[in-house]
């Protein structure tokens, strides 16, 4: 469907609450996700509860354009139409997983979508943030030189200029695939520049290589004829869905509703890709072409959503290397981290048939 015609089908359907049944079952969920030594309080949602019952009267939820299913909920209108009129959903566009750790550490995001490696970091750190979901298996991280260049192995990039955005999954790709190559990271210049200015960068000569991101990635590739010098699927380390302790405490049941809305647009998502690539190509404003190379060949939606061992086994690859580069103080951080980001109880829940159509 075109964006008018989803537009259009939105504001005929009035708003849609759930029903006394669904909204008993979120609530219910609040004894069952506190946090590490906690008990949920079980007249929570009545503090401050919205008229339906609803914990909060704003919600307010990242998207971005390495989180397809995020893009699919935004567009669709579900949570809106599921919350109703007395939940106000605010979107937050999240420029990298630097950007939404950011954004949940300062309160401006409940739920934010990030690399898993990325979650690792920020949890390592002290940011008090929990996995509830994992919404994408991607290869969207890479190493892309610019067209016509000398480099044609990583171990050229010793002496070389490479751009990356620090606490990403890119930025640790490249330390993963340079490790693997034997080559120091003290022997390559690391610029540390979001990721739009690490592509701009690539392409005006600026630096010598790019540890790139999609959908930016794949569109210097179409655009400007960049080349991806070196690619590794088990390097990128999964997507995220994350929210704060506190707002798991204070709202499970909105943070129950997120997870719900995941499950119903990853279904979706592989029901209608066609109209994925659509949605990603207006939003990341990319040719269509671009935005099925991402979506068709680099993004796994049809994975197990419940964060759990498969992620533990990646992270537990590139934990150590945040204390080898100084990221994090010590392994002792990252190893308590690893045992407590996960909260699975959401992801074993979801229901999407509690999610307006």
């Amino acid at each position: 469907m075109t964006a008018l015609t989803t537009a259009a089908r939105r504001r005929a359907r009035g708003p849609i609450a759930l029903g006394a049944a669904a909204v008993a079952a979120t609530l219910l969920l609040a004894g069952c996700v506190a946090g590490e030594g906690e008990t949920a309080q079980a007249d929570a949602p009545e503090d401050g509860a919205t008229a339906d019952g609803w914990s909060a009267d704003t919600l307010t939820v990242d998207f971005a354009t390495y989180n397809p299913l995020s893009l699919v909920i935004k567009d669709q209108g579900w949570l809106e139409e599921t919350l109703g009129d007395d939940v106000d959903v605010e979107w937050v566009q999240s420029a990298g997983s630097n950007k939404a750790n950011e954004a949940l550490r300062a309160g401006a995001v409940d739920i934010g979508s990030t690399a898993g490696s990325a979650a690792l970091l920020a949890r390592s750190n002290g940011s008090p943030i929990r996995t509830i979901d994992i919404y994408s298996q991607p290869e969207w991280a890479a190493l892309v030189v610019p067209a016509g260049s000398d480099i044609t192995d990583v171990a050229d990039l010793a002496g070389h200029s490479v751009a990356a955005t620090k606490g990403t999954d890119p930025y640790f790709f490249l330390l993963q695939a340079l490790d693997e190559a034997g080559v120091d990271p003290a022997d390559v210049e690391v610029q540390n520049l979001q990721h739009a200015d690490g592509r701009a960068a690539l392409e005006n000569g600026s630096v010598d290589a790019w540890s790139g991101l999609d959908p930016l990635m794949a569109a210097s590739e179409a655009e400007a004829g960049s080349t991806l010098l070196y690619r590794n699927v088990d390097f990128n380390t999964y997507g995220f869905l994350n929210a704060t302790q506190d707002f798991l405490d204070a709202s499970p049941d909105l943070a129950q509703v997120v997870v719900d809305a995941y499950e119903k647009a990853r279904a979706w998502a592989q029901e209608n890709p066609d109209e994925v690539v659509q949605i990603l190509a207006e939003v990341a404003g990319i040719d269509p072409a671009v935005a099925e190379t991402v979506i068709t060949e680099r993004t796994t939606l049809d994975i197990d959503p419940v964060p759990g061992d498969a992620q533990r086994d990646v992270l537990e690859v590139v934990g150590p290397i945040f204390v080898e580069s100084g990221d994090v103080a010590s392994q002792d951080l990252v190893d308590t981290a690893l045992d407590e980001l996960f909260e699975p109880t959401y992801a074993e829940n979801a229901d999407p048939s509690t999610i307006a159509d």
